[in-house]
């Protein structure tokens, strides 16, 4: 079985946990600098890629199925910039590694946020820590990693935007409106960094000044190249 993304997170205020910095020991976890066991059993999985073939993780339906979607994406962000943070490409600026090291511990807690979410009220249902592919990012490289990073933001944007519709529980939905917002926030740093001054384009916002939304689909097709396990989203929010 490959290693797992995630630690177990014991109970605390779920809207606190947004607030609140993230604990140094908690972020050293997701650099690489510490290890630690996650105990977390593949529940909602088929198949075991230890015999050749490819897990499939369903998301599950209603909002417990948009809960694991945004939980997903967030697995898949917090482990690219604790990645980034723990091997900095070539030339990074000081200020970069700020930028960049503030974004890592913000989805950091992002994740650990929607793991909490759902084992508070489907703990049965949570899905299990996702297997990340960078093997076509270039971690050395400043723009290898800055043009993922773009990718994974106005992914990350356009799947909030898409899923609000989706979200029956209010609570859920105001909680996703506040986490969109710095998840924009990123996105138009990435832009600065790679051109400065492009922090949006007509790509990601309209004629009518509104950002895009897609289909959980259409971001799921787009994040599946950088997960190893297929995900299955074919019942999120129904």
């Amino acid at each position: 079985m490959s290693k797992h993304l995630q630690t177990p997170e014991t109970g605390q205020d779920l809207g606190g946990a947004l607030q609140k910095p993230i604990q140094r020991r908690s972020f050293l976890l997701y650099t690489g600098a510490t290890v630690a066991a996650t105990g977390l059993l593949l529940a909602g999985c088929d198949d075991d890629d230890d015999n050749g073939t490819t897990t499939t993780v369903n998301l599950g339906s209603g909002d417990v199925g948009v809960l694991n979607y945004a939980y997903a994406l967030e697995q898949l962000e917090a482990a690219f910039y604790a990645q980034v943070v723990a091997t900095p490409y070539s030339g990074i600026t000081a200020d970069e590694r700020t930028g960049l090291t503030a974004i890592a511990k913000h989805e950091a807690i992002h994740r650990d946020f929607f793991k909490a979410a759902i084992t508070s009220v489907a703990a049965s249902q949570i899905i299990p820590g996702l297997t990340p592919d960078f093997s076509k990012v270039n971690f050395a490289d400043r723009n290898s990693v800055l043009t993922t990073a773009k990718t994974f933001e106005d992914l990350g944007v356009a799947a909030y935007n898409g899923a609000g519709a989706l979200i029956k529980d209010n609570t859920y939905l105001l909680l996703a409106g506040k986490i969109v917002s710095v998840e924009a926030r990123h996105a138009g740093y990435i832009r600065d960094l790679l051109s400065n001054g492009d922090f949006a384009g007509s790509d990601v916002v309209n004629a009518s000044g509104l950002d895009r939304a897609l289909s959980v689909a259409d971001v799921l097709a787009a994040a599946q190249p950088f997960i190893k396990e297929k995900i299955s989203g074919d019942n999120v929010g129904k």
